[in-house]
């Protein structure tokens, strides 16, 4: 584990913004991407270029965060968790040549404050998971995730809502 303040050298984490009292576990890749205050990051995570975490976030171990991903504050993100930034993944282009990044679309995917999504969820691109939602593990978010809704299943639907504020 490494805790990490604005004055150490963070020369091996390779152009991340990096806030006060964020803890990152060993084995964790993160380039080109900010993580902010008091955020905890675990074991074997992937973090790409252009991906936000935000204030008091927990990433759970072997999650992979991809460029497009902004994940607001007090958010839980729990083992295993894969985000996807491409509906329509090529390896190569018609012609053959392998594709490079001016041959894709980035699409956004946005997880509001407090959220909470479970281990081994997949949350597919371009949608927003709503504020205090709770992604039940093992599902696979294919669409827009209410604020307050608890959501489960493959592809994952909402089963109730919060009846109680969470802090």
């Amino acid at each position: 584990m490494k805790t990490i303040s604005k004055n150490e050298d963070f020369q091996i984490l390779n152009n991340v913004r990096v806030g006060e009292n964020v803890k990152i576990f060993s084995f964790v890749n993160a380039y080109g991407c900010s993580i902010d205050d008091g955020s905890k990051i675990g074991t074997f995570v992937e973090i790409q270029k252009g991906a936000s975490i935000g204030k008091y976030c927990k990433i759970s171990s072997h999650t992979f965060i991809c460029e497009g991903v902004r994940i607001a504050d007090r958010v839980f993100i729990g083992h295993n968790v894969t985000f996807i930034n491409d509906k329509f993944p090529r390896a190569t282009n018609e012609d053959g040549t392998p594709q490079t990044e001016t041959d894709w679309n980035c699409e956004e995917t946005l997880v509001k404050e407090g959220a909470s999504i479970g281990s081994s969820a997949t949350i597919l691109c371009g949608i927003t998971i709503g504020k205090k939602a709770i992604i039940g593990a093992g599902s696979v978010v294919t669409k827009d995730v209410p604020d307050n809704a608890i959501v489960a299943g493959n592809p994952a639907r909402v089963i109730k809502y919060l009846e109680r504020k969470l802090v």
